[in-house]
């Protein structure tokens, strides 16, 4: 491995931005002074991008409806994408759910499969997004976190209950039901089954929590709407809350010593594309532990670059969000800053535009592009 010393650039250190050499030493961070010189002068040499929460890779793996056969390719083009946006730990969401298709149990399994055999640049890590209404399924996916040794594990509810409430006929059936691959009576017919079993699901996900927490399993929920909702959660041990909805929700998660995690996506539109909380609003009264790409990975930096240039972070704020705040939400002690003998996961930017020159997991190149490149190569 080639050992680097970054001299010129502008280097966010965790006393902050410095503009002071970063040695690279057998993938960790290093004293500068043993490695080859390399100028960025002009640059921003920041923490790699550490991404709770992504299912932007679903794209690569059914560019059209449908699953390709062999995963492999649509991954190793799921790693391009990641190192070009200079994510350098990726925890891809996948879903385990009565949607079917891409999003079911069988697929699940399949794609654990392919990562498992699959060799990344990035650091590529699963969080199983479960239904919480698969009553049937939990002793199948219990097994399969086992299997995997899957270590973040989110609890979803998508099913439409209110009109299932109301006898009423759900919104997008239809294109749910093709993208399940079952007839629209059949799909409606299981949602309908799903939701009349709703009184058991409360004790059922008391025990697989529990079960979960005892193997060290990272636990989330998602889209919480209320703070009675989150405190249902935390009773449990969901320590995790996922996009909360309303910002008595997030405040609850906050007072609880709950993780708050917000979609970077929300930030870059300038608002929820569904009419929940705006996440720069939350991230503006500290109520935001860890920005995450949900389904757009370039949105992370752009995030970030969009809550500097509006005031509501400093760089420094604005970056831990993305790095090392996420890093300590999971437990990852040797990555999100540029401590020495940390991995040596970073990323080169312009500082105008945002764009990424340079991607480096535990010291290698993953990602290298124009100006960026020359100055390596030379």
């Amino acid at each position: 491995m080639i050992e680097f010393d970054l001299v010129g650039a502008d280097v966010l250190w965790p006393e902050g931005l410095m503009r002071a050499p970063l040695g690279l030493c057998a993938g960790r961070i290093a004293a500068a002074g043993g490695g080859r010189e390399v100028d960025l002068s002009g640059y921003l040499v920041l923490p790699g991008i550490v991404d709770m929460h992504g299912d932007g890779f679903e794209r690569h793996l059914a560019p059209r409806r449908g699953v390709m056969k062999d995963l492999a390719p649509g991954l190793a083009s799921v790693d391009a994408e990641l190192a070009a946006n200079g994510i350098t730990t990726a925890v891809l969401a996948q879903f385990w759910s009565w949607e079917g298709g891409m999003r079911s149990a069988d697929f699940a399994r399949r794609f654990l499969t392919a990562l498992d055999k699959t060799r990344m640049l990035t650091d590529c890590r699963v969080q199983l997004r479960f239904e919480t209404h698969l009553l049937d399924d939990y002793a199948a996916f219990e097994e399969t976190v086992a299997a995997y040794d899957v270590g973040y594990v989110v609890f979803n509810d998508h099913l439409p209950h209110a009109a299932l409430e109301n006898g009423k006929r759900p919104p997008r059936l239809t294109g749910q039901a093709l993208k399940s691959g079952r007839s629209p009576e059949a799909h409606l017919t299981l949602l309908q089954a799903l939701h009349a079993r709703r009184s058991e699901v409360e004790a059922a996900l008391d025990g697989l929590a529990s079960r979960l927490n005892a193997r060290g399993v990272l636990l989330g929920s998602h889209d919480d709407a209320t703070d009675e909702i989150r405190a249902k959660w935390r009773a449990r041990g969901v320590s995790i809350s996922e996009f909360p909805e309303t910002q008595n929700a997030a405040a609850s998660a906050h007072d609880g010593n709950d993780a708050i995690v917000l979609g970077a996506p929300n930030v870059v539109r300038g608002g929820s594309h569904s009419g929940n909380a705006a996440a720069s609003d939350l991230v503006g009264a500290g109520l935001c532990d860890a920005l995450a790409s949900d389904y757009h990975y370039p949105a992370l930096r752009q995030s970030v670059l969009r809550l500097i240039n509006e005031g509501i972070v400093t760089l420094e704020a604005g970056w831990a969000l993305v790095s090392s705040r996420p890093a300590e939400v999971m437990g990852l002690s040797d990555r999100g800053s540029f401590t020495l003998g940390k991995r040596a996961d970073l990323i080169v930017m312009e500082p105008e535009t945002g764009r990424i020159g340079a991607t480096l997991v535990a010291g290698k190149i993953s990602y290298l592009s124009g100006d960026v490149a020359s100055r390596f190569l030379s």
